[in-house]
């Protein structure tokens, strides 16, 4: 006999997940009742805090209950899973997760779900385009599931601000579903274009309830008002007078939070300077180690530090209901994503600060990220064209084929796996045959859309209205009301601090950011595939450079605004104070032995620059100057982002003067603008350490991040 399920048991299972003041909302019981009850598809739009994930909770627990199987859960971050799987154990609810980081639990976790011992299972996309899962596991899970929650479904939107390719395939999970399995999609930060375009993609329903899959689907969308957050913002200047600010201003914010940053470089430099200072922080970026994030993200849920100094790789899902406060230093591209990261503050606190301190830098990092989207529609078919129907290549064996970068390659190929062009399987990709078009006026609108976002989150930082309505506005809040204010933040109920920052402060931050030298690591291993472009280069690299050092890099506080300046200004000799910067690097670099030359690189857009500079340096540090390292006759210039392909176009590029090089007798100083990949230093150096240098140390003005 199948249970019956009343408000009254999802009360009781609340209360094992919240705590026993805790309380059912008509709303969720709604959406509770729409699973359980009703066995429809449901599409949840309600800001953080809402209680998304306790509806799900509830309902895996109830259908469990009622004999179905299994809920699965698409999550998309591991600080989301790890949260999520210590609520589902509160409430009695057996759960676990398939991510990157418990790769040696996979098997028995596999076993788990083929006994029926798990009620949840929660697994990251890229998950789902893992062969073996698709194949083997996924089938099994679709059968027999109780509940499909897709959770962060903006993801599955590349109108979102987080769109991921991997999400796509969720499309295929839920084709296979019988039209008993109930769906629901939940997310916070969708405006009405990410919600359609997710019910699309989800089919469960868009602007209001429709049919979908059989079955009149449910679609509850909240206001987004957030009554604890006390919106500011503050111009107070430059890098240097914003990091002052946030080590004069950090002990008086309440409780502990978030400081987010643009870069992972910012991240650790303002940890660095704030620890300088006394406070207990720590930076938290995408490089970080699974088990460093776990610690980090326990320390901050136990106010063992006052601050996370992160990236947006802490953002969705992290759950610290009395976080206090949320600072961000350089402002995100959209005011859905801004949205988004404020909302990890105050979820059960009656008062929570939200600061922004913009630069005008912010603009440079979000042309940065918009540079390596979606590529042209001929790179995309040149990667369809390389592929076989029967013989699998991998994405290493792939990239030295195609002028892509690692990270936009794989990009391509998820989407187009999704899409049908192509097909992940054990060993690599194969093509499908199957036509494929290349949806140009799509990719036009989402630039466009780009765009506009980046002009609406300038708009929020000068605007003179209620600054949370401006963002409801932004996400097309249905509460929302004509000439709303929410009589909290600084426009509403006037500035809650202070702009202005101690002259002394700033100094010693200036001077703490203007330090200059960071350490450049050699490439050590030479792109695969470089036979296919005719260079016979393969393995480690042997001769290649020293570790080298950089002025800054052009994504610095401190030095990054005076770099980015310096190479977009007219060729010229170099000034005093970036001498000056080269010279305190040289000083404090523990080489083991001392160069006794310098070589400046030929340059197409600052070869007065470069060439001054070596000279400059020669004649300081009395080292043999050895003049320029000349391009060759009929060198083009290096366009491509693939490794393989800019290796290919650095051979042969420069035609040294031999005999002068070996007559340095000993390591030489070789003198650059800008590193980002790395490749032309190590091509080069290969070139100087060939003609006689025994070392070959790189000293350039600006490192990318």
């Amino acid at each position: 006999m199948v249970a019956m399920t009343s408000r009254d048991d999802a009360q009781k299972i609340l209360e094992q997940l919240a705590g026993p003041t805790a309380v059912l909302r008509d709303d969720q019981w709604t959406a509770i009742e729409a699973l359980v009850v009703q066995r429809r598809r449901a599409l949840v739009v309600q800001r953080t805090g809402w209680g998304k994930s306790a509806v799900y909770f509830i309902a895996a627990k109830l259908l469990r209950e009622r004999g179905h199987g299994a809920t699965v859960i698409v999550s998309p971050l591991l600080a989301l899973m790890r949260n999520q799987v210590a609520a589902a154990q509160r409430a009695g609810v057996r759960a676990a997760t398939i991510n990157s980081g418990n790769v040696t639990e996979w098997d028995e976790i596999h076993q788990r779900v083929n006994n029926g011992d798990l009620d949840v299972l929660l697994v990251s996309p890229e998950r789902l385009n893992n062969p073996d899962f698709r194949d083997n596991v996924l089938p099994a899970l679709a059968a027999d599931a109780g509940l499909v929650v897709v959770d962060e479904a903006h993801c599955v939107s590349d109108w979102g601000h987080d769109f991921r390719p991997d999400y796509r395939r969720i499309r295929t999970l839920l084709a296979e579903l019988g039209s008993e399995v109930p769906v629901l999609a939940t997310t916070a930060t969708a405006n009405d274009r990410v919600v359609n375009d997710v019910a699309a993609q989800l089919g469960v329903g868009g602007a209001g309830n429709v049919p979908g899959g059989g079955l009149d689907t449910l679609v509850l969308r909240g206001g987004l008002d957030r009554e604890s957050l006390r919106l500011s913002v503050i111009q107070a200047g430059g890098g240097a007078q914003r990091t002052a600010w946030l080590a004069e201003h950090l002990e008086s914010l309440p409780g502990s939070g978030i400081v987010y940053t643009l870069t992972v470089a910012q991240a650790h430099d303002v940890a660095a300077l704030l620890r300088e200072h006394g406070h207990e922080v720590a930076a938290y970026t995408g490089s970080t180690e699974n088990a460093e994030r776990e610690q980090l993200e326990a320390d901050l849920l136990g106010n063992r530090v006052k601050a996370l100094i992160a990236t947006s790789a802490l953002g969705m899902g992290f759950d610290k209901p009395d976080l206090g406060f949320v600072v961000h230093l350089g402002a995100p591209s959209s005011p859905i994503a801004y949205y988004q990261q404020v909302g990890r503050a105050g979820r059960s606190t009656a008062s929570a600060e939200v600061v922004l301190l913009p630069g005008r830098e912010d603009q440079d990092v979000w042309r940065y990220f918009a540079s390596v989207a979606f590529p042209s529609e001929t790179m995309v078919r040149n990667v369809i064209g390389e592929l076989e129907p029967d013989r699998p290549l991998s994405t290493p064996a792939l990239e030295p084929l195609v002028d892509l970068g690692r990270t936009r390659l794989e990009m391509v190929l998820k989407v187009l796996d999704v899409d049908g062009a192509v097909r992940r399987v054990k060993g690599g990709w194969l093509a499908t045959g199957q036509s494929w078009v290349y949806d140009e006026v799509r990719y036009r609108q989402l630039d466009e859309a780009r765009r506009r976002e980046q002009q609406a989150m300038l708009d929020y930082q000068s605007t003179d209205e209620c600054r949370m309505t401006f963002l409801r506005r932004q996400l097309d809040d249905p509460d929302l009301s004509d000439g709303e204010r929410c009589g909290r933040c600084d426009n509403c109920a006037g500035a809650h601090f202070s702009v202005a920052v101690n002259d002394e402060a700033t100094a010693l931050v200036q001077e703490r950011l203007m330090r200059p030298g960071v350490e450049i690591a050699p490439r050590k291993q030479w792109p695969s595939g470089l036979a296919k472009l005719g260079i016979e280069l393969s393995g480690r690299i042997g001769d290649g450079p020293e570790p080298g050092r950089a002025i800054g890099r052009l994504t610095d506080l401190g030095w990054g605004p005076r770099l980015r300046r310096l190479l977009d200004e007219p060729d010229g000799d170099v000034p005093p104070d970036v001498v000056q910067a080269a010279v305190k690097v040289l000083a404090a670099w523990d080489w083991g032995t001392r160069p006794t030359a310098v070589l400046a690189l030929d340059s197409d857009s600052h070869p007065v620059l470069i060439a001054s500079l070596a000279r400059e340096l020669a004649r300081l540090g009395r080292l043999t100057d050895l003049g320029v390292l000349r391009y060759a006759a009929g060198r083009r210039p290096v366009s491509a982002a693939n490794s393989a392909y800019r290796v290919a176009a650095l051979d042969g590029a420069w035609s040294p003067e031999s005999a002068l090089i070996a007559a340095a007798g000993g390591p030489v100083l070789l003198v650059d603008d800008l590193t980002d990949t790395g490749w032309t230093l190590t091509m080069a150096a290969r070139v100087v350490a060939d003609a006689g240098a025994p070392a070959v140390l790189p000293l350039v003005l600006a490192a990318t991040s």
